[in-house]
């Protein structure tokens, strides 16, 4: 983290900023974020990590076209999405640039509650439905007039080659856990690629998705309703598909990324049900019926990915992802490659349960 202190920026965003109380805000573990109880109302500061968007007007101005195109379609009377807004500085502009070359911008803060684990199938019917909602909200949004925040960020050979030459010079990886990663990367890699296959062979719509569709980006309101949809930073053009097996991904493991004190990482067949009813239950859903067949290779395919990613990230340093100590991303791709394991056992379930949620057959 920057040596900045967050005040400084505050005061770029706020008159009081400098001396008004600031905490720390969510867990994220990508950028620093915090609360601002300024005198004109609470607001949202982050600082983007440059180590990972290594272009941050790219995530700003990102930021401000979809606000503003979710704005539009309010507006025009459709269905309304929370999201947070940006929240320019004093001077007018979007972006506070710190002493050090640091990026912090401004939201809107929304008193939603968020989640980390669901508790109910209930929950997931919600999610789905907010992400079908994101889905058709952004789908006649112009992909080309969004930057691309993180090249490659969805590209499994990508990664994939990365942990191949971090894994041949590293020092790390003599232990069971390096040991158990490693041979669940050579086992599953062939299977894992067929999504990128079959968007490459453009078999797959290209739209705008969010990108980071995980179970605390989602906002409740007080009667459990999800009413919308937080981080937006990661939004770009890709395939729907990328955003539901993430969303699959991170809702079905009751016992989250980096593992529950007495849960069993598994992929909860429940939970998925009722988010895929969810999501087919707009008028308009997405993806159509022939890309249908490709959701489980979504599923297989993000959850694969994220566990390459984390146990790369370890190789390398913890570089990307925050972490405690050294050790916690190998305990969080050892625990995605459970998953990978659990959601391999269940791929027939899985299929027939797509195929009949599409279809219809399930009510909620």
């Amino acid at each position: 983290m920057t040596s900045v202190d967050p005040r400084r920026a505050a005061a770029a965003f706020c008159r009081d900023g400098a001396s008004c109380p600031l905490s720390p805000l969510g867990c994220g573990n990508i950028n620093d974020t915090f609360l601002v109880e300024s005198a004109v109302g609470p607001f949202v500061l982050q600082r983007i990590n440059c180590r990972v968007f290594p272009q941050p007007l790219r995530v700003i101005n990102n930021f401000a076209k979809i606000t503003g195109h979710l704005n539009g379609r309010r507006c025009q009377g459709d269905k309304e999405f929370c999201t947070a807004l940006p929240v320019p500085t004093l001077a007018g502009v979007l972006f506070f640039l710190d002493a050090e070359g640091e990026y912090w911008r401004g939201q809107t803060y929304l008193a939603h509650a968020t989640c980390h684990t669901l508790t109910n199938p209930g929950q997931a019917l919600q999610i789905g439905r907010a992400l079908a909602s994101f889905h058709v909200l952004v789908a006649d949004l112009e992909v080309q007039c969004l930057e691309d925040p993180l090249p490659d960020f969805h590209n499994l050979p990508r990664y994939l080659q990365e942990f191949d030459q971090l894994r041949a010079r590293s020092q790390k990886g003599r232990d069971a856990a390096c040991h158990y990663c490693f041979a669940a990367i050579d086992h599953d890699r062939q299977g894992a690629t067929a999504l990128e296959a079959a968007k490459d062979a453009g078999l797959l719509s290209i739209q705008a998705i969010h990108g980071d569709p995980k179970i605390d980006n989602f906002l409740f309101d007080d009667q459990g309703l999800a009413r919308g949809m937080l981080d937006l930073d990661t939004v770009g053009a890709g395939i729907v598909h990328y955003d539901l097996g993430d969303c699959l991904r991170s809702c079905c493991n009751r016992a989250g990324e980096s593992g529950a004190d007495g849960l069993e990482v598994s992929f909860d067949m429940e939970i998925c049900r009722a988010l895929l009813a969810g999501y087919f239950s707009l008028p308009q859903p997405l993806p159509s019926t022939g890309q249908q067949a490709y959701i489980f290779e979504a599923i297989l395919a993000i959850t694969f990915e994220l566990g390459v990613r984390f146990c790369t990230d370890h190789l390398r340093g913890n570089t990307y992802f925050k972490v405690r100590r050294d050790g916690d991303n190998l305990l969080r791709a050892v625990h995605q490659f459970r998953l990978v394991e659990d959601i391999m056992r269940k791929e027939d379930a899985i299929r027939r349960l797509v195929g009949q949620v599409a279809a219809g057959s399930y009510v909620s």
